[in-house]
């Protein structure tokens, strides 16, 4: 008898032991952080995309979106990926070039694209490599957005590229290098993070913002730069990554509900932010902005501008490998349109 109740003691612990442990091995958390703000297309998206991981991944799952820029900015936030303080972000160029370096190139080289279908050309042709770069550095892309294009909003008109050597830039405070250009050719860049831009700008502290047209009018700078430079700068472009360890903890069904649904969200972002351009403009427009548009000659002085800065970019900002690359693919992609450089 006392061997009966010893052998089922020893069970009734082995179970107990065992009990946390599988309860732990069910909870799979996936925390994301964005620059996004709170209840924008993009956070709905992205808690679309949530409920539909949590279901296929089943009891347990636990997902969170934090929004507004609140676990700081792009640099921070992937550096909370790498320590597993979070799981996944949607960041734009300004993050991805954290961890994999040639990312820059579908964002930092202005006046280059002429419209989204040259950019959609490139950045599918860029894709498989540069994905399989971010997985060799532990992320893992599961989806692709934009944003709209960099315009450049100031306290007072501005249409030559001279004019804007006399203002204070906002400038992102982990592209030193992009600061170096700037301060080169004239310009006088004020390094910062997002949170800071509108109190910044307020304060005078700096006095033009390169933004797309929806931040703008989300963030309100709009109400203090009141003069928008109608000129497609640069694409802000973003990507979904999660990490890869966050990736292989997921069942098999939940990594494939994820690459179903980000990949859609993707497009759902690329598809809104474009026509969000010319919506947030004429919104702003009603509520007091100024659009400026440079003539003919005022947008040769912006392209001799673009051209004196691509040299500079190439090898510094953006890897020189892929530079060129892009520049091949643009020229093909334009050839059959019939289009000359």
């Amino acid at each position: 008898m006392d061997i009966r109740r010893r052998a089922l003691a020893c069970v009734v612990v082995g179970l107990a032991a065992l009990v946390p442990t599988i309860s732990l091995a069910q909870v799979v958390s996936l925390r994301l952080a964005t620059l996004v703000p709170k209840h924008s297309a993009y956070h709905q998206q992205l808690m679309e995309l949530g409920e539909g991981w949590r279901s296929a991944q089943g009891s347990g799952a636990r997902f969170m979106v934090f929004t507004d820029g609140s676990q700081g900015g792009e640099a921070e936030i992937v550096r909370r990926m790498r320590i597993g303080q979070l799981q996944g972000a949607l960041v734009s160029v300004v993050g991805l070039r954290e961890i994999e370096p040639s990312m820059a190139a579908l964002q930092n080289l202005p006046l280059l694209f002429r419209d989204w279908g040259e950019i959609d050309y490139v950045r599918e042709k860029l894709r498989p490599a540069m994905e399989q770069r971010m997985l060799e550095k532990g992320f893992v892309v599961i989806g692709w957005g934009d944003a709209g294009w960099v315009r450049f909003f100031s306290r007072e008109a501005a249409f030559r590229p001279d004019d804007y050597k006399r203002m204070r830039f906002f400038a992102w405070g982990s592209e030193p290098e992009q600061q170096a250009i700037m301060k080169s050719l004239g310009y006088t860049p004020v390094p910062l993070e997002t949170a800071d831009i509108l109190p910044a700008i307020q304060t005078g502290m700096i006095s033009v913002v390169p933004s797309t047209p929806y931040f703008a009018l989300a963030s309100q700078i709009y109400g203090t730069a009141s003069h928008m430079l109608e000129i497609n700068w640069a694409p802000i472009v973003g990507a979904l990554v999660i990490t890869r360890r966050a990736w292989e903890d997921m069942s098999p069904a939940a990594r494939a509900a994820l690459r179903t649904q980000g990949e859609a969200a993707g497009m759902q972002m690329r598809r809104r932010a474009r026509l969000e351009v010319d919506e947030a403009v004429g919104a702003m427009t009603q509520r007091g902005l100024k659009v400026n548009r440079p003539d003919t000659a005022q947008m040769r002085e912006w392209q001799a501008l673009a051209e004196q800065l691509h040299p500079k970019i190439r090898g510094t900002m953006v890897p020189a490998e892929t530079f060129d690359e892009i520049f091949e693919h643009l020229r093909a992609y334009r050839a059959t349109k019939g289009q000359r450089d």
